[in-house]
C-alpha cells in the first residue's frame, strides 16, 4: 500500500468505514484523506490480495448568493460575513474583488451591507469548500460598489464593474490576504514607542502574529531584501510609475527575495516580525512615489484602473453581469446559457 498511501500520514479524529458482503466476507475499507480524496483498500479476490486507490470525491458545483450587514456586533467583513452562513474565505476573496475601491480596515461603517454570489462545493449534501466569487455588491457609507468576475478569452479572470470598467488597481489595499488591522498611521510627527521621542512616521504599521504572511501589493522587481539597522529584516520593491514599496521588521524573508527578482502582485515577499527598533510584532509598510514617501491609505484611490473589457467582449460581459445581478437580487435568472460559460 506504500506506493499510494503512507500508512503513517493516518491522522486521528477522521473518518474510516469498513464494508462487508452479506457474508460478512471483508470488501473494502475507506478512509477519509482530505476535502478531495478517500482512500479505498479492496479486496482482490483472495485473502492475501488488496487493491489500494486514491479516489476523488463527486463533489457539486452550486452558485450561492447571501447577505450581510455591518453592526456593532460584526463590525468586519468576516464576522458580519460569518453571521450571515458564509465562509472566511469568500470574505478573503470578496476583499481582494473590493482592495481598489474599500478599505475594509479603515473604511467600514455601521449599516454597511452587502451581496456575494459565490461557488461552493458540495459532497453528500454537505458544504465542502467554497469556490471563486462570481459576483458582489457592497455598500459603503451609502456608496455602491459592485463587481463581476468575468474571463476575456486569452486572459486570466478579472473583476469589472457595471460598466466594464477593471476593479483591479496597480496597488492592493494593504500588504496583507486579509483585514489588517491598523496600529499607526502616516505621520510627520509621531512620538516613537521605542525611542521615546518625536519623529516622523512615513508609513503604516499593521498588527499581526509574527509569522503572518506579507504580500506585494503590485508587481514589481526586488531592490533589497536585507537587514537594514532599525527597520529589521526589509524587503523593497519598485514598480512601475515611479512607485517603490518598503516592508519592515519581517521575521523572515521568503523564497525567491534576490536582487533583481520579479515579483507579482499579491506575492508573499516575507513574514510578519519585530526585528530591529519594535516593541512588537506588526508591519511597518511604507509607499514611495517618486523619491517622497506618501500616505499608502490615500494614495492606492489615486491610481488609474485596470484595462476595461474590450469592446468585442462587452456584449458577452454584460450577459454574465445581468445573470449574476439576478442571482443576487433574488430575480429569476436566464437560462439559456450557464453563467460561468457566457463569455465562449
Amino acid at each position: 500500500m506504500r506506493p499510494v498511501f503512507d500508512p503513517t500520514d493516518l491522522q486521528r479524529g477522521h473518518a474510516y468505514r469498513m464494508v462487508y458482503d452479506t457474508d460478512g466476507d471483508f470488501r473494502r475499507f475507506e478512509y477519509h484523506v482530505d476535502d478531495d480524496q478517500f482512500l479505498q483498500v479492496a479486496s482482490g479476490g483472495t485473502p492475501s490480495v488488496f487493491n489500494a486507490a486514491l479516489v476523488d470525491y463527486q463533489k457539486r458545483r452550486e452558485q450561492v448568493a447571501m447577505h450581510g450587514e455591518i453592526d456593532s456586533e460584526n463590525n468586519s467583513l468576516f464576522a458580519a460575513m460569518v453571521a450571515g452562513g458564509g465562509d472566511v474565505q469568500v470574505a478573503v476573496d470578496m476583499a481582494q474583488v473590493f482592495s481598489g475601491e474599500i478599505d475594509f480596515n479603515t473604511e467600514l461603517r455601521q449599516g454597511d451591507h452587502f451581496s456575494v454570489l459565490y461557488e461552493q462545493f458540495v459532497r453528500d449534501e454537505v458544504h465542502v469548500t467554497s469556490g471563486d466569487v462570481l459576483a458582489a455588491t457592497f455598500v459603503n457609507d451609502g456608496r455602491q460598489v459592485t463587481g463581476f468576475r468575468f474571463e476575456v478569452p486569452g486572459e486570466a479572470p478579472a473583476y469589472f464593474d457595471t460598466t466594464g470598467r477593471s476593479m483591479k488597481r496597480q496597488f492592493l489595499s494593504s500588504p496583507f490576504r486579509f483585514e489588517p488591522r491598523v496600529t499607526s498611521r502616516f505621520s510627520y510627527r509621531r512620538l516613537h514607542p521605542v525611542l521615546g521621542t518625536n519623529r516622523a512616521h512615513l508609513g503604516v504599521d499593521y498588527g499581526a502574529p509574527t509569522g503572518t504572511p506579507v504580500i506585494a501589493v503590485s508587481k514589481g522587481r526586488v531592490v533589497s531584501a536585507a537587514r537594514s539597522g532599525g527597520s529589521g529584516n526589509m524587503v523593497r520593491l519598485r514598480h512601475t510609475n515611479g512607485y517603490e514599496t518598503y516592508y519592515l521588521h519581517l521575521s523572515r524573508f521568503a523564497k525567491g527575495m534576490r536582487r533583481g527578482a520579479a515579483v507579482a502582485q499579491g506575492q508573499v515577499v516575507g513574514y510578519v516580525g519585530s526585528t530591529g527598533l519594535a516593541t512588537g510584532p506588526h508591519l511597518d509598510y511604507r509607499l514611495r512615489k517618486n523619491g517622497t514617501f506618501v500616505n499608502p491609505l490615500t494614495e492606492r484611490k489615486n491610481l488609474p484602473p485596470g484595462d476595461p473589457v474590450p469592446d468585442a467582449h462587452m456584449a458577452a460581459f454584460e450577459q454574465v453581469r445581468d445573470r449574476a445581478m439576478a442571482q443576487l437580487t433574488g430575480r429569476p435568472a436566464p437560462q439559456d446559457e450557464d453563467l460561468l460559460s457566457a463569455n465562449n
